[in-house]
C-alpha cells in the first residue's frame, strides 16, 4: 500500500508515492508512542522534585517505581552538595523524540530523547500490555 504525498520541487508540488507505515505500526504504535512520552517527561519531572512519585504509581510497576523513587532520592541529595550547575539536571526537561518497536503483540520497547537545561539523554522503555492496559516493566534514563 502507497500513499500519496506532495513533494515540491523548485516551487511546484508533485506527487510521488511514499512507502506506507511501517508493520505494526498504526493507532496502537501511537497510543504507544503517547504513553512513553507523557510517562518519560512525568519520571523525569520526578528526578527534578517537581512532580510526586505516585503520580506514576498506575503506569510503572513496582519495581520501576521504587527505582525511581531510590534514584530521585539521590539526584536530590547531589544536587543539594553539588556546584550550582548540578541543580539544573532535570530542569525544565522536555521530550523531544519517541520511537516505538513491537517486540510481541503485547510487549514494545520505546527509546526517547530528553533534553534539559543541561544535557541531552536517552530514555528506554519497555512497555507490557496486561489486563488491556500498558504497563511500563522498564525504564532506563541516561
Amino acid at each position: 500500500m502507497t500513499a500519496v504525498t506532495p513533494i515540491r520541487r523548485a516551487g511546484s508540488a508533485v506527487l510521488e508515492p511514499s512507502p506506507a507505515a511501517a508493520p505494526g505500526s498504526g493507532d496502537e504504535a501511537r497510543e504507544i508512542c503517547a504513553i512513553t512520552r507523557a510517562t518519560v517527561q512525568a519520571a523525569v519531572e520526578v528526578l527534578a522534585g517537581t512532580r510526586p512519585i505516585h503520580q506514576l504509581a498506575r503506569r510503572l510497576d513496582q519495581r520501576c517505581l521504587t527505582v525511581l523513587q531510590h534514584r530521585a532520592v539521590l539526584t536530590r541529595r547531589v544536587a543539594a552538595r553539588a556546584p550550582r550547575k548540578m541543580g539544573l539536571l532535570h530542569r525544565n526537561a522536555s521530550v523531544r523524540s519517541v520511537r516505538a518497536c513491537e517486540v510481541t503483540p503485547d510487549v514494545y520497547e520505546a527509546s526517547a530523547v530528553v533534553i534539559d537545561e543541561v544535557r541531552v539523554r536517552a530514555v528506554a522503555v519497555r512497555l507490557e500490555r496486561s489486563k488491556s492496559v500498558w504497563r511500563v516493566t522498564a525504564l532506563e534514563i541516561g
